[in-house]
Formats: structure tokens, C-alpha cells, sequence
């Protein structure tokens, strides 16, 4: 399943084609891309999406996940973190957290997909799992805490199925 941006326009009108995360397809790629970053950078998650290419691209933590993407829709967007010698790669914290996508969580195997294609290893799920509604009220997207599917902005039952590009 794929993923349409549904963050604010501004964001998304403000994404420039140099601002596309790096294609890591392999351990070497990671390796180059963690080298770049500086001690402070390289020690906290980045920024990531799967392409609907099936690729993983990584940014800067800091940056726009619809940025990272291009512009495009994804197959899965969260955050990520590694650990390991540069042949022994291991991706250990990923979460699905991107406001700007709010992917379901079957974007799961998008993402170990693209890390087994790249040669990392992962932890076989989610470490963070956010789950993403769309109120059927009021629009707004919310974040599900605690199997509470209930609107924060207006009060109403969220519905239990991933509804955020409807």
C-alpha cells in the first residue's frame, strides 16, 4: 500500500529537488551516508522513507519527510536508527512516525524489505509503532495512545482500520 502526503501544503510547496534523501542500497551506501553526518548527527535516528521504488532514502533527522520522499508518495516513512561496523550495519530503533504520511503500520514490510535489499539488519518489526486515524467527524488525523481510538480534537470514535488517505 502506498502512502499520498496529506501534511500541510506549505511543507510539501516547499521541497526542492536537492532536498531528496540519499538511496542506500547497500551497507557501503549506509556507511558513506553515517560517515557524512557529524558525531552528534550520526548518534540520533534519521529521517527515512521507502520509495515506491522500494528503496530506502535517509535525511537528517530534522528534515520533512515529504522532503526526504521528493515530493512523491511513499511505501513507508518514519525514523531510524543503526548501530554496527560498517559490514555488520543493523538498523535498531524504527518507528513509522512521519505526520506527514501517517503510514499504517503494514508498512512494516515495506521497510525490512528495503533494509534486507541494502545487506542491514533490522529487528523484524517496529520498535515505536504509531497507529494514525482520520476522525470521521471533524478530519483531523490523531495519534491512537494506548488503544484509545478517540479523537483529540473533537471526542469522537476513531475507526479501528487505517483510514488516513480516505
Amino acid at each position: 500500500m502506498s502512502h499520498r502526503y496529506v501534511g500541510p501544503e506549505e511543507i510539501r510547496a516547499a521541497v526542492r529537488p536537492e532536498s531528496e534523501g540519499r538511496v542506500i542500497a547497500s551497507t557501503n551506501d549506509l556507511a558513506a551516508w553515517v560517515s557524512e553526518r557529524g558525531t552528534a548527527e550520526a548518534a540520533e535516528p534519521f529521517t527515512y522513507v521507502v520509495g515506491l521504488d522500494g528503496r530506502l532514502r535517509l535525511a537528517p533527522r530534522r528534515s520533512e519527510h515529504v522532503a526526504c520522499a521528493g515530493g512523491r508518495p511513499v511505501l513507508a516513512a518514519g525514523e531510524m536508527a543503526f548501530s554496527g561496523p560498517s559490514e555488520h550495519w543493523r538498523a535498531h530503533e524504527i518507528s513509522n512516525l512521519s505526520t506527514g504520511y501517517c503510514p499504517d503500520l503494514s508498512s512494516w514490510h515495506a521497510v525490512a524489505r528495503a533494509l534486507e535489499a541494502a545487506g542491514v539488519g533490522h529487528p523484524g518489526r517496529f520498535t515505536h509503532a504509531v497507529v494514525f486515524r482520520r476522525c470521521e467527524r471533524c478530519r483531523e488525523c490523531s495519534v491512537v495512545r494506548e488503544d484509545d481510538f478517540v479523537c483529540v480534537f473533537c471526542g469522537s470514535d476513531l475507526p479501528l482500520d487505517w483510514n488516513v488517505d480516505s
